[in-house]
């Protein structure tokens, strides 16, 4: 399957337009990567992480948001695009939410390390770690993938996601593990399941961005049924920010 390479037109401001908002969405992409990435190393390196680091990417993100809002209504406005066209602005838009949202996740995971820099931590490093690795690898391809067009580098993004939701799943069972035998293990065990938890968040944005890809390379969405293997939600029941453990009864 080949993309559809985006013509060249007559005006060469209109070029430098759209090439401005992909330079956004990859400077968002950049920042919301670091910010899962150090997330990461402080999680299983037990060190803290500047809260105003955190807060300082965060807002950088959220400005670059902005920024995308502002260029997509101006091209709207004077350009009106059609075509390819229409859809490097639409799928501009959606990303650059979708990275704002990453950030959001990454923050999260992050602070959540903080509270567990002076716990004994259960030996869960590992899975942690792999998630980590593997959601970044796919927020950096799914990014390549919506830079150079590419469906078929989206398509391998998307099939992905399925080890990270394995991963959340055979971790969340294991914490849970800890907590039923030594009590004294249940605060940690919560924040990690709060940081697996937005890890799995981070490839589902990640998922969403190649999604967008595909589109914008091809005009066509991929099939609805996306591949899942998060086998979490008989024991908890998720918001769209975090997570709440429920009680489970049996008649």
């Amino acid at each position: 399957m080949t993309a559809t390479r985006p013509p060249f037109h007559t005006v060469s401001s209109y070029d430098d337009e759209l090439r401005g908002l992909d330079s956004l969405i990859q400077q968002m992409g950049g920042l919301a990567i670091s910010q899962t990435r150090d997330a990461i190393q402080g999680i299983v390196n037990q060190s803290d992480e500047s809260d105003a680091l955190i807060k300082e990417r965060e807002e950088r993100i959220n400005a670059l948001e902005h920024q995308v809002n502002e260029q997509v209504v101006r091209l709207l406005a004077l350009r009106q695009p059609v075509a390819n066209d229409l859809r490097t602005v639409v799928t501009a838009l959606k990303a650059s939410s979708m990275l704002e949202r990453v950030g959001d996740y990454a923050a999260n995971a992050a602070r959540r390390g903080e509270t567990m820099a002076d716990s004994s931590m259960v030996p869960v490093k590992s899975p942690v770690t792999r998630m980590g690795e593997l959601v970044i690898a796919m927020l950096d391809d799914a990014l390549r993938a919506f830079q150079d067009r590419d469906p078929e580098l989206a398509i391998q993004v998307r099939e992905r996601d399925t080890e990270v939701d394995a991963l959340h799943s055979s971790l969340f069972r294991e914490l849970l593990t800890y907590m039923l035998e030594d009590p004294r293990n249940i605060s940690v065990c919560s924040q990690l399941m709060f940081i697996s938890k937005n890890l799995e968040r981070v490839g589902d944005q990640a998922t969403n961005i190649a999604e967008a890809a595909y589109y914008r390379a091809t005009g066509k969405d991929l099939d609805m049924d996306r591949p899942k293997d998060d086998t979490t939600s008989s024991a908890v029941a998720v918001s769209d920010q975090d997570m709440v453990v429920e009680p489970r009864f049996q008649d």
